[in-house]
């Protein structure tokens, strides 16, 4: 055994492993995911940090959330063009690579785990690699797949995007997957032998994530709440979701319903001059950003809850954690028919094409003028994340990958 392995493997004997995450597309308190990852490992005995962008200019540089360090940057705002995500990508790499060596003065770490999007920080995987740490590639998006949905088109953008990830699953001593899907990807496009894979799906944590007090102010003077909770960018739904609102209230007549769209995106503006141009602005709202407290309060006010991600392959494969946070709070579903979608919400959810607006708006009307059939649907989906689809579950998987990473005795 090398020295230096065993001079770490003392070390561990006389202080907890020491993890670090690297997130760039948001801030840790935003992101639900990774703050579940983060409490799995504590609840386990690990030390967490977490590299991030701010969530506010004025946030102090390095603070802690719930047990976990957070060093923070103040990462580049308004990337439009393929040079300015460039420049993003640069900036919050280096600053990622000066905190993670920060990080590492503060208390020497084990792993060092990579989210994506994007997948650029696999060199910096490489990097640490060299000096014995283990590097673990949270895998949360498809990046190819996503720059096709939004854009429409492959080329050399779409190559240059299949080799980062190619040099992302090379790197990697183990591949965390979101879905079977995206494992199988993983294992066929990137050539990652399946011992070196984990499935860890994004499930609510139904202790934290449940239905709490009705807040009829959301609703205003209308008799029922739909919401959308997500991000809002070309690829998303959201235009659809829009169209499917203008039938609701201009084909069908139905003048009782307050649309809330929360979340934000490159679209967010776009969509409120569309909403504006087709007359609903006095129907939908768009709340922009919101933390966990405040979509608990509509999710917990709401009647139904619409997934509209358009029919790609990506999104066929991919887990929307919108739909999976309905159910959480017992809330039914009007969602776009995709295979993991079906998957995971079964009878939670009513499919719709999702092109054709007025299929969709019929659907939402019919489960608002039903409210023993949304009541059932709601039970069946928060049984679902009770049980099959358990955050309890989906811990126990994560947490093994750094204890074999680690040599850490199985729990």
């Amino acid at each position: 055994m090398p020295g230096a392995l065993r001079r770490r493997r003392r070390a561990r004997t006389s202080r907890p492993a020491h993890v670090v995450i690297i997130i760039q597309n948001l801030p840790l308190r935003l992101d639900r995911r990774v703050r579940n990852e983060c409490s799995a490992l504590l609840d386990a005995g690990y030390r967490v940090s977490v590299i991030c962008p701010k969530e506010e200019p004025g946030e102090a540089d390095r603070h802690e959330i719930d047990g976990v360090a957070v060093h923070s940057y103040q990462a580049p705002v308004g990337a439009r063009g393929p040079l300015s995500y460039a420049r993003e990508f640069v900036i919050c790499w280096l600053q990622a690579a000066r905190l993670s060596l920060r990080v590492n003065r503060e208390a020497p770490f084990d792993v060092l785990q990579a989210c994506n999007p994007p997948d650029t920080y696999w060199l910096l995987g490489a990097l640490w690699k060299v000096r014995g740490r283990r590097f673990v590639f949270d895998q949360h998006d498809l990046c190819p797949e996503v720059f096709e949905a939004r854009f429409g088109r492959r080329g050399p953008l779409y190559r240059a995007l299949l080799w980062l990830e190619r040099r992302t699953y090379r790197v990697a001593d183990r591949v965390i997957s979101p879905n079977p899907a995206y494992r199988e990807v993983a294992e066929a496009r990137g050539g990652v032998p399946r011992r070196r894979t984990a499935v860890v799906m994004s499930t609510p944590d139904a202790g934290r994530m449940r239905r709490g007090e009705d807040h009829p102010e959301l609703r205003g003077t209308s008799d029922h709440l739909v919401c959308y909770v997500g991000i809002m960018g070309p690829q998303d739904g959201v235009g659809a979701l829009l169209a499917a609102i203008d039938a609701y209230v201009h084909q069908l007549g139905r003048l009782d319903t307050r649309f809330a769209l929360l979340g934000f995106g490159d679209s967010l503006e776009g969509l409120r001059g569309e909403c504006s141009r087709l007359g609903l602005d006095r129907w939908v709202t768009f709340t922009g950003r919101v933390d966990h407290e405040e979509l608990g309060r509509w999710l917990s006010s709401a009647d139904v809850g619409v997934t509209p991600d358009p029919q790609n392959e990506f999104n066929h494969r991919s887990t929307m954690n919108k739909t999976l946070e309905y159910m959480a709070h017992e809330v039914a579903v009007v969602a776009t028919d995709l295979r993991e979608t079906r998957r995971c919400a079964a009878g939670a959810a009513v499919y719709v094409s999702g092109e054709d607006p007025a299929e969709s708006a019929r659907a939402i009307a019919e489960l608002l003028d039903d409210p023993a059939r949304r009541a059932r649907m709601g039970r069946i989906g928060r049984a679902r994340i009770e049980t099959e689809l358990a955050w309890a579950l989906q811990a126990r998987n994560y947490v093994r990958v750094f204890d074999a990473l680690t040599a850490t005795p199985a729990r």
